[in-house]
């Protein structure tokens, strides 16, 4: 379903309108925006765990407006060049919830990228980085999704620092790890750090954000 928008105001030379769900959401902005961070050793973009997810949330919201945001960072095996991604995540969440209130964000990682989003949460972590967010972004990510997030020990023998899930946003966070993945895991089955498509985690992460949408609400005569 084509979302019907009222005008409701003109601030800043931007239109704004209101939703079928009744939130305000500026002119050109998406119902729902995914930020996604790729794996260590994948092309720029949201590599293609971060594709096989976002292809699973497109399926599950059908008819709602999505766009997605690769984090730009270079997925080398050193933490310190990657570490540039949480700026650049944080950077692009504060943008999106001041230039669209509206939109639902989504945030999401694989493996390095998982734990860069992590970072991002916590604003004790990410403040160590210069990119910790406001208070009051968390209140705009509707849910965090992680796939692989690498374990407190596999983050030293890289050099990174601890991290932890920011309380603010503990609750809408899934953190999945596939049964033996050396990368999350005390385990030592390297295969299973590249199988969370195919063991059904992608989708998994998928039906908890898609739960934590606000839905919209049907507008009388038009079906959903």
């Amino acid at each position: 379903m084509s979302q019907i928008l009222t005008v409701v105001a003109v601030s800043g030379g931007a239109l704004l309108f209101t939703s079928a769900s009744g939130d305000a959401v500026a002119a050109g902005c998406a119902d729902i925006a995914v930020v996604f961070a790729r794996g260590t050793g994948e092309a720029p973009g949201v590599g293609w765990m971060g594709q096989q997810f976002i292809d699973a949330l497109r399926w599950r919201t059908w008819g709602r407006a999505l766009d997605v945001y690769p984090v730009d960072f270079p997925a080398v095996p050193e933490f310190e060049p990657s570490a540039a991604g949480i700026a650049n995540a944080a950077a692009h969440l504060r943008d999106l919830y001041t230039r669209c209130p509206g939109t639902q964000l989504i945030v999401g990682g694989y493996s390095r990228g998982a734990a860069l989003i992590g970072y991002v949460t916590d604003p004790a972590s990410a403040g160590k980085f210069g990119a910790s967010l406001p208070p009051e972004a968390a209140s705009h990510v509707a849910a965090v999704a992680l796939l692989g997030r690498p374990s407190a020990a596999f983050l030293y023998s890289i050099g990174a620092p601890p991290l932890s899930i920011g309380p603010s946003y503990a609750a809408k966070t899934i953190d999945l790890c596939a049964l033996g993945d050396p990368v999350c895991s005390a385990g030592d089955n390297g295969a299973a750090h590249t199988a969370y498509a195919a063991n059904g985690m992608t989708a998994e992460a998928a039906d908890f954000a898609v739960d934590h949408l606000r839905p919209l609400e049907a507008v009388p005569g038009q079906p959903l």
